[in-house]
């Protein structure tokens, strides 16, 4: 079962807004805002909007490699690999 998530109404976060901002980037988790019992907006941390934006665009590239494998473009596997092994030649852990 997934996580319940937090929901405040906007009336408590027009009343209580450094609180909820307190609760958000304590948790980590985003709280969702509603408005005549409906959501209206999610409050998250800065750090977890760059963290999704991140992992978004990671997931747009993948999918246009994808779109580019089934259309045969781009690289082969054995160039891909010899530029992989290149990279972590210049940059041993």
């Amino acid at each position: 079962m997934g996580k319940i998530p937090k929901i405040v109404p906007v009336t408590e976060l027009r009343q209580e807004a450094a609180a909820v901002l307190r609760r958000v980037r304590d948790s980590g988790e985003p709280v969702f805002i509603t408005q005549r019992g409906r959501a209206a907006a999610v409050v998250m941390s800065a750090e977890a909007f760059e963290n999704s934006e991140n992992e978004r665009e990671i997931l747009r590239l993948i999918a246009r490699g994808e779109k580019e494998i089934k259309a045969g473009k781009g690289p082969d596997l054995p160039a891909v690999m010899a530029k992989g092994e290149a990279l972590l030649k210049e940059n041993p852990s």
